[in-house]
């Protein structure tokens, strides 16, 4: 085996993964593996710097989802360089800016509407007369929506 490439252990212990997180990043194609003629997935040494990328976006609070997108702009077969992380981190302290308000905001209804069951019908701007709401679907759609409207 080339010393550039090392086993899914290895990657999962130097990286503080398991070896199923490991997997299921490759299947979700955060990451890429070359197998062996015996099918063992190998992976590049810069493969950690991507393992550290998807940690340090996880550690903000983005989604994986995010974390691809980001992924996506760097380079597949090599570590990022400096000036290509500060692009990636400038990108996502707006998503994580982003995230503080919508937190602030909910912080600050939480006295006053805990999930829309709230008892205030003359204070909650989502009440919901007939229940009119219902005709939109299952779930909380607009206490979402009122926070959609704060990002922009």
């Amino acid at each position: 085996m080339p010393k550039s490439l090392l086993p899914i252990g290895e990657i999962a212990r130097r990286s503080g993964l398991s070896v199923p997180t490991v997997r299921y990043y490759e299947s979700r194609n955060l990451i890429t593996s070359e197998r062996t003629p015996g099918n063992k997935r190998l992976y590049r040494r810069y493969t950690l710097r991507r393992l550290a990328v998807i940690a340090a976006g996880q550690r903000v609070g983005l989604t994986l989802a995010e974390i691809a997108e980001a992924l996506s702009e760097l380079p597949s077969d090599r570590a990022p360089t400096q000036a290509q992380w500060h692009q990636l981190s400038t990108h996502w302290a707006v998503l994580v800016a982003r995230r503080v308000r919508q937190l602030e905001k909910l912080q600050g209804s939480l006295d006053d509407c805990i999930g829309c069951g709230c008892l205030s019908l003359k204070k909650c701007h989502l009440f919901n007369p007939q229940d009119e709401a219902a005709s939109e679907g299952p779930g909380s759609r607009w206490i979402r929506r009122s926070m959609e409207y704060d990002e922009e």
